[in-house]
């Protein structure tokens, strides 16, 4: 049956159809940012580390967050979790420190980043088992790099090819400190594992990373969250080399920042559709995708500043080359306005794009072109870097009235949203539930903005009901 356009997506999960109604749409007001999905993982993960009481405010809710504290209940800890209402939650914690038991199998879900972060805790563990009901997303999503890192450290791992579902063993009783290598080229989240567990092993911890490090950003906010919570890293300016010595993680009251790659999206969206929005609640802080503001700017989107609030409207906008290295969860958010920028825009060394939710760069590619945007990768047009993204925008804009598909993947399906606010014919995004893995308020806030957007129930073959 259909909704109203105001009336938001179909409650009670299952999937859906997003039909964005014909365009330009024409955006106006305020929201607020939503909670990092980051920073809520990080400092709720750091709750359970420590001994003791802890209360983490402004939690998100998402399909991640529900990953972690569903998995810290298994590892153990008591978890109170309390909405506000606002797409936000108050979370009590009393943590297990340096002993976790899981006592089943940790499901993990579809949160690339909690299994990371939780497989290093499983170190501690005399044994954990981890698992997925999402085989054809996180299931082929490699860990080697973070197995081999902790077998260094005595620990006993059974897996295949480092894919789920993964045995560790390891515990008070094979668990040892000294020097471990581990490789950053294609994710930090293995470094940001290693280095929460590294106080609670019982012994000075040396890690070298080895090749490069992709997405520096996030482990920043790792060695944030950590030395809120009383932790003493000694790292190199290059994150590149660390020490750290034993330690216990502190219990206490900590809070999260407002979510940069999400806002990036909204902000995306304004500087194709707006009068003016603004969205609240973004500090300039540890996130990388706070670059996504400049980036636009850049473009010749019409962009102020004032306090903690960005307020954007659309304007002419001309291509841009961005590194997304420096940003790698607002690159999809900022292909929306190259699609309708002058001239050619490249995104290049995101090759980690292709080892999340889905591969962001020939996914995402492949349903821009069912819209008609001129696009390739870097390998089809012999551009230097192989698995750069080339959007050759058209200001024109593009008829839609087609369906595509999310890819399974919330950011391809707000990038897709971005640009079915400017097609004449509007634009239908199938498997439009799965934004909700890091923003599940993302069209109630696109809606409150003004867009015109309906919603369909589908079944699991993408055909309505």
């Amino acid at each position: 049956m259909k909704r109203k356009a105001d009336a938001g997506p179909p409650s009670g999960g299952g999937p859906f159809r997003a039909i964005i109604l014909p365009g330009p749409q024409i955006l106006r007001g305020v929201v607020g940012a939503q909670p990092s999905k980051n920073y809520t993982t990080r400092r709720l993960l750091v709750a359970a580390l420590a001994t003791g009481e802890s209360t983490v405010r402004n939690a998100a809710i998402s399909d991640d967050s529900d990953a972690m504290t569903r998995c810290l209940r298994t590892l153990g800890a008591e978890v109170d979790v309390r909405e506000n209402g606002d797409g936000s939650a108050d979370v009590r914690i009393v943590g297990f420190g340096a002993t976790p038991h899981p006592t089943t199998p940790l499901q993990v879900g579809n949160a690339g980043a909690v299994l990371r972060f939780l497989l290093a805790v499983g170190a501690l563990c005399t044994e954990a088992q981890f698992e997925t009901d999402r085989p054809d997303s996180l299931g082929k999503r490699p860990n080697a790099d973070l197995l081999e890192a902790v077998a260094q450290l005595g620990v006993s791992t059974n897996s295949t090819d480092g894919m789920l579902p993964i045995t560790i063993r390891g515990g008070a009783g094979a668990l040892h400190g000294g020097q471990v290598k581990i490789s950053g080229a294609r994710s930090s989240q293995f470094l940001s594992g290693l280095l929460f567990i590294a106080p609670l092993i019982g012994q000075p911890l040396e890690i070298t990373v080895t090749d490069k490090l992709v997405s520096r950003d996030p482990v920043r906010q790792t060695l944030e969250v950590m030395a809120d919570a009383g932790i003493v890293v000694e790292a190199s300016d290059d994150l590149m080399h660390f020490r750290v010595e034993p330690q216990s993680y502190k219990a206490g009251e900590f809070r999260v920042n407002g979510d940069w790659p999400g806002s990036a999206a909204l902000l995306a969206a304004g500087a194709l559709t707006a009068d003016g929005i603004a969205v609240e609640g973004l500090l300039d802080d540890n996130q990388g995708e706070r670059a996504a503001a400049d980036v636009l700017s850049t473009m010749g989107a019409s962009l102020t500043r004032h306090e903690h609030e960005i307020r954007v409207a659309r304007a002419p906008l001309t291509a841009v080359d961005f590194d997304g290295d420096t940003a790698t969860d607002a690159v999809l958010a900022l292909m929306g306005p190259a699609c309708f920028a002058q001239g050619t825009s490249r995104f290049h060394n995101v090759a980690n794009l292709r080892l999340k939710e889905c591969d962001r760069i020939s996914e995402p590619l492949a349903e821009l072109r069912k819209i008609g945007v001129h696009c390739e990768e870097g390998n089809q047009c012999g551009d230097a870097d192989p698995d750069a993204i080339i959007i050759h925008g058209n200001p024109a804009g593009y008829e839609g009235g087609v369906v595509v598909d999310g890819c399974r993947d919330h950011r391809v399906i707000m990038l897709l949203t971005e640009v079915g606010l400017r097609c004449a014919k509007g634009l239908t995004i199938s498997g439009a539930e799965h934004v909700a893995k890091s923003y599940p308020r993302f069209f109630q806030d696109m809606i409150r903005l003004g867009a015109r957007i309906k919603f369909e129930r589908e079944t699991s073959g993408g055909d309505q009901t």
